[in-house]
C-alpha cells in the first residue's frame, strides 16, 4: 500500500474515532481534548483535498481560537464538571434515526462522487492565491471591506456593553 492512502485512512480513522469520543465521554475536559484531535484531523483531510487555505483556517480559527476559548470557559467556571444528564428513550430513538438517515445520505453522495478528479486535472495550484485574488481583485472587495467595518462596530459595541463602569445619576 502506498503512503498517501495510508495517511489518509489514518486521518479518517482519527477523525471518526475522536468524534465518537467527543459525544460519548462524560468528562467535558476529555471531550474538549478529543474535539481538538478531531479538528486537527479534519485539517489534515483538507490538506488531502488540496484546500490549504481551509486547512490553515481550521487550525488557526477552530483549534487555536474556539477550542482554547471552550477550554478556558470550562476551566474558569466554578461548578460541577461531572453533571448527570438524564436522557429519555424517545430522544435516543429519534437521534439514532436521524443519524442513520444522514449516514445513508452521505454514503449515497460518496458513491456518486467521481474520485479521479486529480488525475483529470493534473497538478492543481494552492487555493490561497486564488482566494486572495477573488477577494481583493474582483467584485468581492467592497463586501469584504463592509463586513470588516460591521465586525469592528460589533466589537466596539460588545466592549461598551460589557464595561462595568458605575455611573452616578445626576
Amino acid at each position: 500500500m502506498e503512503l498517501k492512502p495510508l495517511v489518509f485512512y489514518v486521518f479518517a480513522l482519527l477523525t471518526i474515532g475522536s468524534a465518537v469520543i467527543v459525544v460519548t465521554v462524560r468528562n467535558i475536559v476529555h471531550a474538549a481534548f478529543s474535539l481538538m484531535v478531531t479538528l486537527f484531523s479534519i485539517a489534515g483531510l483538507y490538506v488531502f483535498l488540496q484546500a490549504d487555505f481551509l486547512a490553515a483556517t481550521q487550525v488557526i480559527v477552530y483549534v487555536g481560537g474556539i477550542l482554547v476559548l471552550i477550554l478556558f470557559g470550562v476551566m474558569m467556571t466554578s461548578g460541577r464538571l461531572d453533571m448527570k444528564l438524564k436522557m429519555e428513550r424517545g430522544q435516543l430513538f429519534w437521534g439514532g434515526l436521524v443519524t442513520i438517515l444522514i449516514f445513508a445520505l452521505l454514503l449515497g453522495v460518496i458513491r456518486r462522487t467521481p474520485w479521479n478528479v486529480q488525475e483529470e486535472l493534473g497538478t492543481v495550484e494552492g487555493t490561497t492565491a486564488q482566494i486572495g485574488k477573488a477577494i481583493l481583485q474582483s467584485e468581492f472587495l467592497l463586501p469584504f471591506e463592509v463586513a470588516s467595518v460591521i465586525l469592528l462596530i460589533a466589537l466596539i459595541g460588545a466592549v461598551l456593553i460589557s464595561r462595568k463602569e458605575v455611573r452616578e445619576d445626576e
